[in-house]
């Protein structure tokens, strides 16, 4: 098989804007609950956010951009960390007709001066003074850059005050001569392998995404009876954070956000919002499972711990090969233990979540199989999802009920699927972008071929057309014997080891494949506060010492990794670094993908070093382990 489409669900966008929907709204149900922000003062810390206060606000900043000159067409920047005044800019800057450009918070100055001068942005929106000073050293001689506007200055309040002057039929008109067609978001792709390129996003493009995906998946946002509500944390600076806040608010889910998504500030924001859906990455994932394995073993129930986690993967798989007709589901054993399991262990990893979440989606990445498993047979169906940013989020997703575990899923309503000879997967619909931005002026190039859009990722379609993805078309390593080895699925599983935060494998032109590894700092802390491990090389004589252990664990991640390869694929040798790849040293994009070939350009002379061993193992000596704890390092 190796083409698949299926049938829109849902109209397009045939007049209007994305502005019009928080509109009518309010014109229809004034006191609807449409959001909630921060408010200590307010029951559980969360303070109600009616239609028509939203559309009053939105109203009320809008005509302060145009008082400061901000026109149809114009290009605004908004740089910040998702919140509340993220979605009143956007919306605002919708209703007069005006381009949104996302920038992520964490975006150097030379990525931003890329973004502001290809993209001719006129305006921008930053959060604090740190992003101020980016901004100004981001400035050159080729910036339209004229007006910058501070958050936590207050410049709402500022902009509404300007904006008293003009009467609100200067925002309607602007409105309702927007078009389906017209550029909503000039959003960039992530820059793994060069310079962010800038999709032009239309109002139509991210309507279909989000209205498809209410109509197909709608009745997952909540349990029968219950109000959907959402906690927003994925930053909303790409195209999928951005895609939630739009169907959020053109589906009736209340929508929160939550600014910093690190595990400390997230895990209290969900369970004091409680919201009934999530949409996270793999990584939140991984960390939700980390962060309940060491309360386990901080109570001393890593045992029990273990033994649910392997009891939820093998119910999840039985009641799957149930669905698909291949087996006869769970035994009476296995639902007795699982039933003891989630009133001992499951029941508190989704009161982590907030205790009403049932049903998730992820994306940014593929999910790893065993992840997915896993989080079914804890109660939480995750259904997986395959996008790009030219895309405007999904282009594939599981269909509701119908999960398929290890796939992306099938074509979303509307959309195609094709593949090339060469395995790489081509796409078309109404959810595709409308171009790029070229270098010059900013004005929409082609990058679509008949309509098709060449994703560079390549795959295969299952015996159902599920949707498998197999690895990057451009990341493909091809060793001195001539094999061809996706580096991807290697490091999924190496990072699915809860000490392992990032690795790269690498073997083009080598005889075998070898792995960069990091470790995560508070994973790593965590690990030795529980073994008082000092850091220092030394053991008690009656058993190996944690430095010792902390290498056979991550041996054991790379075996459980070269598992699912053959003998050819597998990694030979690998090296843990002394610190993680990051976006200061210019090997990490904002959006946190790896810089593939910067990577192995900065660490090349590691990467030799490994080849120059040969595939023996490292000398166990003493005075060996010491030289390496002393920098940091560990080495197979």
């Amino acid at each position: 098989m190796r083409d698949i489409s299926v049938p829109a669900l849902a109209a397009p966008l045939r007049t209007g804007g994305l502005a019009d929907s928080v509109f009518d709204t309010a014109a229809h149900q004034p006191d609807f609950v449409q959001l909630a922000r921060r408010e200590d003062r307010a029951p559980g810390g969360w303070e109600e956010v009616s239609a028509k206060t939203f559309r009053d606000e939105i109203m009320a900043l809008a005509r302060g951009l145009l008082a400061e000159g901000v026109r149809p067409g114009a290009r605004v920047a908004l740089m910040s960390r998702t919140r509340y005044e993220w979605t009143l800019f956007s919306y605002a800057l919708w209703a007069i007709g005006a381009q949104l450009v996302p920038v992520y918070p964490t975006a150097s100055a030379e990525q931003l001066r890329c973004i502001l001068n290809g993209s001719a942005v006129t305006a921008i929106v930053v959060e604090h003074e740190a992003h101020a000073m980016t901004v100004a050293e981001a400035c050159d001689e080729h910036s339209r850059l004229r007006r910058l506007w501070q958050l936590d200055l207050d410049c709402v309040a500022r902009l509404t005050e300007e904006g008293t002057r003009l009467p609100e039929a200067d925002v309607h008109r602007l409105r309702h001569a927007v078009t389906p067609r017209s550029t909503a978001a000039i959003v960039h792709t992530s820059g793994t392998s060069g310079r962010p390129r800038g999709c032009v996003i239309t109002h139509a493009n991210l309507a279909a995404q989000c209205d498809t995906l209410y109509a197909g998946w709608g009745g997952l946002l909540a349990p029968p009876g219950e109000r959907p509500s959402l906690l927003a944390f994925l930053p909303f600076a790409g195209v999928y954070g951005l895609m939630v806040q739009v169907a959020c608010l053109r589906g009736g889910v209340q929508l929160a956000h939550q600014p910093d998504a690190s595990s400390d500030e997230l895990l209290p924001a969900l369970a004091s919002f409680r919201p009934t859906f999530l949409f996270a990455v793999p990584y939140v994932f991984e960390k939700i499972c980390a962060h309940a394995r060491w309360a386990a073993e901080q109570a001393g129930r890593r045992r029990t711990f273990d033994a649910a986690m392997t009891v939820a993967v093998r119910y999840a798989e039985a009641l799957a090969a149930e669905a698909q007709g291949t087996g006869r589901g769970p035994d009476p054993v296995l639902r007795a233990r699982h039933a003891l399991y989630d009133r001992l262990v499951y029941c508190r990893i989704r009161e982590l979540l907030g205790g009403r979440v049932a049903t998730a989606v992820s994306g940014g990445s593929p999910l790893l199989t065993e992840l997915a498993l896993l989080f079914a047979g804890i109660g939480i169906t995750v259904y997986d999802g395959y996008g790009l940013t030219e895309t405007s989020g999904a282009i594939t997703v599981q269909p509701p009920g119908k999960v398929r575990f290890g796939t992306v899923g099938l074509p979303l309503p509307g959309s195609a699927v094709h593949l090339a000879l060469d395995g790489e997967v081509w796409v078309r619909g109404a959810v595709v972008f409308a171009g790029y931005l070229d270098g010059g002026e900013g004005t929409p190039g082609s990058g679509l071929y008949d309509g098709w859009l060449p994703t560079g990722d390549l795959g295969h379609l299952d015996e159902e057309g599920y949707l498998v993805i197999t690895g990057r078309k451009k990341d493909i390593i091809i060793t001195s014997n001539g094999k061809s080895v996706a580096p991807q699925g290697l490091e999924q599983r190496l990072c699915a080891h809860p000490l392992i935060s990032q690795s790269v494998v690498v073997g083009d032109n080598r005889p075998y494949v070898t792995a960069l590894i990091t470790l995560d700092p508070e994973a790593l802390a965590h690990w030795r506060r529980l073994r008082g491990d000092t850091g220092e090389d030394g053991g008690s004589g009656s058993g190996p010492s944690p430095q010792e252990q902390l290498e056979a664990e991550v041996r054991r991640a790379v075996a459980r990794a070269n598992a699912s390869v053959s003998r050819a694929e597998s990694i030979r040798a690998f090296r843990v670094l002394p610190g993680e790849f990051s976006q200061e040293s210019g090997l990490m994009t904002p959006s946190m993908k790896l810089r593939r070939a910067a990577i192995v350009r900065a660490y090349a002379a590691e990467i030799d070093a490994l080849y120059a061993r040969g595939e023996r193992e490292a000398p166990d000596t003493r005075s060996e382990r010491r030289r390496w704890a002393a920098a940091g390092l560990y080495a197979r």
